[in-house]
């Protein structure tokens, strides 16, 4: 009878988590430099749609904006942005951004060669994509 139990529970749990739907985990990366320029990568969204921010974290002052942009996997997607000062920080935000599974999305700022980098994440059935 246990038996029949357990072989019952591990075949409901089997046909409801492929139908679960599919979620990005919420990510962020920065560089790790102690002096210079600091970049980050922001991600943050449900299914396969994500906002994707850039920041630069320490920017001179005198820096209201600054030209950049994104790519995933290595090839750049869309057009240049520009960041804009916001406090103390620079920062554009991809609104409703559709990334693949397991893209390696990078953001580039014009005249700095550090760049942050992350690796979308995401949680449920894999395969529907």
């Amino acid at each position: 009878m246990k038996r029949i139990i357990s072989f019952g529970a591990a075949l409901a749990l089997a046909c409801i988590v492929p139908a679960a739907t599919q979620a990005a985990a919420d990510t962020s990366s920065c560089t790790h430099h102690w002096s210079g320029p600091q970049v980050c990568i922001r991600m943050e969204g449900r299914n396969d749609w994500n906002s994707v921010t850039a920041i630069w974290t320490n920017p001179p002052k005198s820096v209201t904006k600054r030209t950049m942009w994104l790519t995933q996997d290595g090839s750049r997607v869309g057009s240049k942005k520009t960041a804009r000062r916001k406090g103390k920080t620079l920062s554009y935000t991809w609104s409703s951004f559709q990334q693949g599974t397991d893209a390696k999305m990078c953001v580039h700022f014009k005249g700095i060669s550090r760049v942050a980098c992350d690796k979308t994440k995401y949680i449920g059935d894999r395969e529907s994509w």
